[in-house]
């Protein structure tokens, strides 16, 4: 908190040393500081610890070994793409060019940044078979709303607004049922046939003139990809409902086959997750969202259009001679999503990997994390379950139910033990109809080495559990947090910021 000043008068500019100097260039030469901070706020003295730097150092290093990262140990965490995000893509959204452009630079003063923009958008839509996308939405969550609420507005030019229903199968992405209800659809979940696929047979059963959207993922929650997704689009084409891509599971793809080529009519991509974008604990994402043909005019705003430069030397090559602008004149747009145009710095580092990597290298990513998920599977199914054992995609799953069956070790506990060695934890009991449920998803940024030696702590822990259980039900023993109570911790949470000798209300 700021000290109070004891001559608010004295200078032209208050407390002009320092940051605390530059926060207050801003306050009105003359008046007293209460003026704009109440008095219960400021303090007569602003007291700082007496520590030498290398202390300061040797305590922000040690906390940050604390905290598990990509950079630091493979993060199989399935559904979510952690993969490593290289460097230079960072020095690329950190050029002063990209990092210091204000977003209400006038078009004619960020014709780069909206080039940057426009290309990732162009790029996006011929490596997923869409017309167009947008660069608007947050995140993938964000996104699935986005285009929830493309197809309402869609609906509602047609003058079909009966149709309210969106068909989630339980082998779609989990927020897929919770945007459907906020855009205020009712939500008709399919299971999954024995193959851990959707059938045509039970999509035909619920479709009907209210049929709005089918929401699908492909490949699936299970890493399995829906071999029969045309003959599903051309069911729901057929009733006149529009097909909805979740592009969570991407990286699978990526270069090898185009949702657009399937049937969908909406998609949405989590740059975080397929382009290598920092995401988790709580970072921001991007998720654009693409559509057909027919959707083009429903995106957010504003898009970005261009034209030819009159004024350009006709030397230059066609494409250096075009002028960009933010274009805002969208009469059936469902308007913006957020707040200015897009994640800028992210869709610098799209970018930046969609070039580093070219056609044939984004192919190869994909492929790459085909080849490492399926041998991971091989690998694991040596001790554990495989429910659906035949060749995945990017990701799989496996089940501990037998395992628990015989020493009462849970997928929780292979996961927590996990933690002790060096690893972190894959995704537990997602998807649902899985039971002790464990999705490993390597990617293929990681080398064999790697994968060799996570199989080998694995296989290490289920040995264990078979000859001494409470060894592993006793995990994590080397974290700084041990084992805790998780129903207590998510009812009671311990709030370190609460009041010292206030209870807490139960």
């Amino acid at each position: 908190m700021p000290p109070r000043s004891s001559d608010h008068c004295a200078a032209p500019l208050i407390f002009e040393q320092g940051a605390l100097g530059r926060a207050n260039r801003y306050v009105e030469s003359g008046k007293p500081l209460e003026t704009f901070l109440p008095h219960r706020l400021l303090r007569d003295d602003l007291p700082l610890p007496d520590n030498s730097e290398l202390d300061v150092v040797r305590h922000f290093t040690r906390l940050s070994h604390r905290t598990f990262g990509i950079d630091t140990g493979f993060y199989p965490l399935g559904s979510c793409t952690m993969k490593y995000n290289p460097r230079v893509n960072d020095a690329m959204a950190n050029l002063p060019g990209m990092r210091d452009l204000h977003p209400w630079t006038d078009d004619a003063l960020a014709q780069g940044a909206l080039q940057v923009m426009y290309e990732l958008e162009r790029s996006l839509s011929s490596l997923f078979g869409m017309a167009a996308f947008s660069l608007n939405p947050s995140a993938g969550a964000h996104a699935e709303l986005t285009a929830l609420l493309i197809a309402k507005r869609y609906f509602k030019e047609l003058g079909q607004t009966r149709r309210d229903k969106v068909i989630v199968p339980d082998t779609a992405h989990g927020t897929n049922p919770a945007s459907a209800a906020m855009c205020g659809f009712k939500v008709i979940s399919l299971p999954s046939d024995a193959r851990g696929r959707v059938s045509l047979a039970e999509i035909e059963k619920v479709l009907g003139d209210d049929t709005a959207v089918c929401m699908m993922t492909n490949p699936n929650t299970l890493g399995l990809f829906e071999d029969d997704i045309r003959r599903i689009a051309a069911a729901v084409h057929a009733v006149g409902g529009l097909m909805y891509y979740d592009g969570a599971n991407a990286n699978a793809l990526m270069g090898n086959a185009r949702p657009g080529d399937m049937g969908f009519d909406l998609m949405h991509l989590n740059l975080h997750k397929t382009f290598t974008i920092p995401h988790g604990g709580g970072g921001a994402g991007h998720g654009p969202v693409g559509v057909a043909a027919h959707l083009v005019e429903y995106l957010p705003t504003p898009v970005v259009a261009w034209q030819a430069d009159p004024d350009a030397d006709p030397s230059l090559a066609p494409s250096d001679r075009l002028r960009f602008r933010l274009d805002f004149d969208r009469p059936k747009s469902v308007g913006p999503v957020r707040s200015f145009w897009s994640n800028f710095a992210h869709a610098v580092r799209a970018l930046s990997y969609i070039y580093a990597n070219g056609a044939q290298g984004l192919t190869k990513v994909s492929q790459l994390a085909v080849l490492n998920a399926n041998y991971l599977r091989v690998k694991i199914g040596e001790f554990l379950d495989i429910p659906y054992d035949e060749p995945c995609r990017h990701e799989f799953v496996a089940s501990a139910a037998g395992l628990k069956k015989r020493t009462g070790v849970r997928a929780l506990d292979l996961a927590k033990a996990l933690l002790d060695r060096g690893y972190h934890a894959p995704t537990i009991y997602f998807p649902l109809l899985v039971p002790e449920c464990l999705m490993f998803e390597p990617t293929e940024t990681e080398s064999k080495e790697t994968l060799d030696g996570f199989v080998a702590a694995l296989r290490e822990i289920v040995q264990t559990a078979e000859r001494d259980p409470e060894a592993v039900l006793a995990a994590p023993v080397t974290t700084v947090v041990g084992r805790i109570d998780e129903t207590r911790a998510a009812r009671y949470p311990n709030l370190r910021w609460r009041p010292r000798g206030e209870a807490l209300q139960r």
